[in-house]
């Protein structure tokens, strides 16, 4: 029995459900499309769901650009909890009355974390600690002590408030920097109003220009095996563009320079059939390819 063709290269827009790690999507998704070359853009906890970018063939090129970019959340924090993880899913450490904290407490201190910040990551975070990921050495028993480090919180906006007994559960609507831990927030939150917090359910909307509109469920991927956007149509909703003629087209395949476009940043450059040849940075007066997506 011959095996299936490889799919072409492009993006797949992932619904992650709760309960998988961003790992087990890949998996899946590579078992689905008959393809190992699968990578994933920017990580997503197992408890939470949503918008899980992932590049197929080709397109995992891709991923290291798309992941440095704004990503949205909407979250749930509970206020008179802290907890090991600064999430529902580790153990409690102190339980505190939060009956009493007020309104504009709350939103006093949601404006302090809004902003550019210096926040310190969870300790069961993924940033890796000489070499070793910092949630690997929590559960080999280590204390961890990471330093703080920059993130942007454009928005951290309180959607609702509800009051059960000794806890409030605040709905939120966070928009931020790549590398900034919601669960952290919560912990931050909960701390400068001295009860304690931690992240009670969280589901990504945006990761860039990609929403929860072009997401698929794994259910649905199974049952119609297909991308979300092709490679040309991924690079287009990401980056600025530059289209070439046939000459500039063959210079950008063996990754020779370009004159300057005059575009800041990372670009797209475009055959004249649309085909996407590569990203490219104007450098010094000329367009270096920073990465050559049809290579000669």
């Amino acid at each position: 029995m011959s095996r299936p063709p490889a799919p072409p290269p492009g993006l797949l827009i992932v619904d992650k459900p709760a309960g998988m790690t961003s790992h087990d999507v890949v998996a899946k998704a590579r078992r689905f499309l008959g393809t190992r070359k699968i990578g994933h853009a920017g990580t997503l906890d197992p408890m939470a769901t949503g918008v899980l970018v992932l590049g197929v063939e080709r397109a995992t090129k891709l991923l290291g650009h798309l992941a440095l970019d704004r990503k949205t959340y909407l979250a749930t924090i509970t206020l008179g909890a802290a907890t090991t993880t600064d999430d529902a899913e580790g153990e409690i450490l102190t339980e505190t009355d939060a009956s009493a904290v007020t309104d504009g407490a709350i939103a006093a201190g949601i404006v302090g974390l809004t902003g550019e910040l210096q926040q310190v990551p969870s300790a069961v975070s993924a940033v890796k600690v000489d070499g070793k990921r910092a949630y690997a050495r929590v559960r080999d028993g280590e204390d961890v002590d990471l330093p703080p480090r920059p993130v942007t919180v454009h928005r951290f906006d309180l959607l609702a408030t509800r009051r059960e007994g000794d806890r409030i559960a605040l709905d939120v609507m966070v928009d931020c920097s790549s590398g900034t831990y919601v669960r952290a927030l919560a912990r931050d939150l909960g701390a400068a109003l001295g009860v304690g917090g931690h992240l009670m359910q969280l589901r990504r909307t945006t990761v860039g220009p990609f929403t929860l509109a072009a997401a698929r469920t794994l259910e649905a991927v199974e049952a119609e095996p297909g991308l979300s956007l092709t490679l040309a149509e991924a690079v287009a909703a990401a980056f600025p563009r530059r289209d070439v003629d046939a000459a500039e087209t063959r210079a950008v395949r063996h990754g020779q320079r370009l004159p300057a476009a005059g575009i800041a940043g990372v670009y797209g450059v475009f055959g004249p059939d649309g085909e996407v040849l590569a990203l490219a940075e104007d450098q010094r007066g000329a367009a270096k390819p920073v990465v050559v997506l049809l290579p000669a």
